[in-house]
């Protein structure tokens, strides 16, 4: 299988699964008990908080969860006043800022252009005293855009609203940008397990909980599992030791890409963007049926989230592509284990399939 699929989940790092063995197979202590074994086990615990910490600005502290769905929605739910987002937004923010706004909150969601980008003047003025909360995501997880995040919490802070940068697909890949207030984070985009997450909150801010129960993540009730936060320390710390070979290996595989397909429209600004994310279409193009006929190729037609949903990309929609663009584009996700003999096969499979289509 050629896995072309980074946006949606990235193979597990093989130091991530060292890191989680030992809690796997023979040490099973509860991390919240006073006892030694358990004492161990917190231990495990701080120094992945601390390898994730690393990543981000100081003057925070990390609240590990279930993963980004429950990080953001315990960001938005956890705030109060307006909020205002973007309809480029994964589902995880866009549900539940619709979910407030059937509870009585005031919401704006604001257009992206083309480019996927959104306009600095439309957001300022919406952005006015009453918000509480902006959101908005550093990095597309459909066209890989990159939004103005820093520009976007100046215009929060003067409102006095907090900032929710949603860093999903941009943690240690790109810079994580100044002034934000709240930041989730999922392990499995970036070579760790399933099943965990984090929400950074900066000193000063406390959302309120959204589990209730113990409280042992500071807000967040529920046993935390000491493999899946090694498993994500140690990814984490990749990301610092790797980062700059990181970014290197996807910019070669970025113009490898774009040199393959040409005449491919490109979905979004090609700057600034993350490398790894490669949205493109072609008019007339039958998805279905190219992913059907390339069933040893893992890609995209959009968000793993609405897979199965016979809906067409938001995404793609809310930058101004028709039904039918956004019907033949396809997300090709590359990344660190992606090797160019790989990845020149997958597109080979995919300009076979297109031109057995006429195109």
């Amino acid at each position: 299988m050629i896995y072309l699929d980074y946006q949606a989940t990235t193979p597990l790092a093989p130091g991530a699964l060292a890191a989680m063995l030992p809690w796997l197979e023979t040490q099973h202590a509860n991390p919240h008990a006073p006892h030694r074994a358990g004492r161990a086990a917190k231990a495990a615990v701080e120094v992945a908080r601390d390898a994730i910490a690393a990543q981000l600005p100081p003057g925070g502290s990390l609240r590990f969860t279930s993963g980004a769905t429950e990080a953001l929605n315990w960001a938005i739910k956890g705030t109060r006043g307006g909020i205002v987002t973007l309809a480029s937004e994964h589902a995880a923010v866009l549900d539940t800022v619709a979910a407030e706004a059937a509870r009585g909150r005031a919401v704006t969601v604001l257009p992206v252009g083309r480019d996927g980008l959104v306009d600095l003047a439309v957001a300022a003025a919406a952005i006015r005293p009453g918000v509480g909360l902006v959101a908005a995501m550093l990095v597309n997880n459909e066209i890989g855009v990159i939004q103005p995040i820093a520009a976007l919490a100046e215009l929060a802070h003067a409102a006095g609203a907090l900032m929710l940068c949603d860093a999903v697909q941009g943690f240690g890949r790109v810079t994580m940008p100044p002034g934000c207030d709240l930041i989730a984070l999922s392990a499995h985009k970036v070579h760790g397990p399933k099943g965990i997450g984090a929400l950074w909150v900066r000193d000063g801010v406390e959302p309120e909980p959204l589990l209730h129960g113990g409280g042992q993540e500071r807000g967040r009730s529920g046993t935390l599992s000491p493999a899946l936060c090694a498993g994500f320390g140690a990814a984490a710390a990749l990301l610092g030791a790797e980062g700059e070979r990181d970014a290197a290996h996807v910019e070669r595989l970025w113009q490898l890409a774009v040199d393959a397909l040409p005449g491919w429209r490109i979905n979004g600004t090609a700057a600034p963007r993350y490398r790894g994310n490669l949205n493109v279409g072609r008019d007339g193009l039958d998805v279905a049926r190219l992913m059907s006929e390339c069933r040893d190729l893992a890609c995209s037609a959009g968000s793993a989230c609405a897979s199965g949903s016979g809906r067409s990309s938001h995404v793609l929609r809310a930058i101004g592509l028709s039904e039918g663009e956004a019907r033949s584009s396809l997300r090709l996700g590359f990344g660190r284990y992606t090797d160019e003999a790989e990845l020149r096969a997958g597109l080979a499979l995919i300009v076979a399939a297109a031109a057995r289509q006429g195109l």
